[in-house]
């Protein structure tokens, strides 16, 4: 049986264990979070190299991308440090491809009406995959970088505004504590309604979970969440706030989806190559190989599916 573990620097309440087969393979799939503890993160990669068959860093990013350019945070490249022998992603290699291929299949499908829909993407740099997609399917996106990445009321309506902005702020962003910038441990949990307007004027919310969940306001009445990790909790959540559908990346594992650092090991796993020996072209392959769907909830029926 495979192994494959996400040490993630959130909150220890979303820890969770399943096994599943993927492809013929056993794996034994695990999220271990430290609660914000550096130290602990840290030391969980030097532990586990070597034991496991990838590490996935979750709650935190390791590369943040702008087109075809990787930018590397500092702090989070030295605390993963220790692990030398095991792989280790972060999802960044998984988003770009399975992001966008997410996006351009609830468009081909209809389950999304994009192309008479707002959008909202909390950060693009974050997810390169999904905000390309966003600008070919959907005439009204609007991407929240500068809100949630420097904190300015402002809204970048198009790839070409992030692509300025990212280009400048990117460079230094990469050098400084990453959670100046994301919610790391309990914060996780913790509700800070922010730019409520920027929720309010889209139809269609993309983007990561804990960023939604924390800034979001307190309705989201007939709302579209495209998002990547949905526990039964959150869910719940949705369903109170009166949002009409999730929509999930990463498939669902005992009812619940697991991050794109973990689905982004499962592949390394599977091909048994370190990240930077892979190309789009291999995630796709892989993807098409697993027979990945998009994971759809109705959240007024309580049903969630597959598309075909």
């Amino acid at each position: 049986m495979k192994r494959v573990v996400s040490v993630s620097l959130g909150s220890s309440k979303r820890n969770k264990a399943s096994t599943a087969t993927i492809l013929g393979e056993e794996f034994s799939i695990e999220r271990i979070g430290v609660d914000g503890d550096l130290n602990a993160f840290a030391s969980k990669f030097s532990e586990l190299d070597g034991q496991v068959a990838a590490l996935g860093i979750g709650g935190a990013d390791l590369y943040l991308w702008l087109d075809d350019r990787k930018y590397t945070f500092r702090q989070i490249k030295k605390l993963v440090a220790g692990a030398k022998r095991t792989p280790v992603v972060d999802g960044s290699g998984l988003k770009h491809t399975l992001e966008r291929k997410l996006i351009y299949s609830l468009a081909e499908s209809g389950e999304v009406d994009f192309a008479h829909s707002s959008a909202f993407l909390t950060m693009a740099v974050d997810r390169f995959g999904m905000a390309r997609a966003l600008c070919d399917v959907c005439p009204r996106v609007v991407f929240g970088d500068v809100m949630f990445g420097l904190g300015l009321p402002i809204r970048l309506r198009s790839y070409r505004a992030v692509r300025f902005v990212g280009s400048i702020v990117l460079p230094i962003v990469t050098l400084l504590p990453f959670k100046w910038f994301y919610p790391t441990g309990e914060k996780q949990e913790q509700r800070k309604p922010k730019y409520e307007w920027a929720f309010r004027e889209a139809d269609v919310i993309c983007g990561d979970w804990h960023y939604i969940r924390r800034h979001c306001p307190d309705r989201l009445d007939g709302k579209t969440i495209v998002t990547n990790t949905l526990r039964k909790a959150d869910i719940e959540f949705l369903r109170t706030a009166g949002a009409a559908k999730a929509i999930t990346s990463t498939p669902q594992i005992e009812g619940e989806s697991f991050g794109t650092n973990v689905m982004e090991g499962v592949i390394v796993a599977l091909l048994e190559k370190r990240p930077e020996q892979l190309t789009a072209r291999d995630y796709e392959d892989a993807l098409d190989r697993i027979g990945w769907k998009p994971n759809v909830i109705h959240l007024s029926d309580q049903s969630g599916s597959a598309l075909a």
